[in-house]
């Protein structure tokens, strides 16, 4: 592996791991605001979604750029192309289950 991929694969490890701490946060039970709203659960799943969009944008740029390369040799893999650059957006859908589970 080149030492951007390695980079690259550290900082998914390193944003994956705190998606997961932040969404332990948000679903861990938090002492209510004067409003009624808490603090701690909304801190957690704004960490969790940001941080998932943040991973998949990553991981679009470097399929993006794949994808092209790919419809630039043969166009025929159209389909593959299309599949492989909308994988990442999986990624943030699940970042936004803490939004729904609060």
């Amino acid at each position: 592996m080149n030492k951007t991929m390695k980079n690259t694969l550290r900082a998914m490890i390193v944003l994956a791991a705190l998606v997961l701490v932040a969404q332990g946060v948000s679903a861990a039970e938090a002492t209510e605001t004067a409003t009624g709203n808490t603090i701690t659960g909304d801190l957690g799943v704004g960490i969790a979604l940001g941080l998932a969009a943040i991973g998949a944008g990553f991981s679009q740029a470097a399929i993006g750029s794949a994808a092209v390369g790919m419809l630039a040799e043969d166009g025929t893999k159209f389909g593959p192309a299309l599949i492989f650059t909308a994988l990442p957006e999986s990624i943030v859908i699940l970042g936004a289950l803490p939004l729904f589970l609060q």
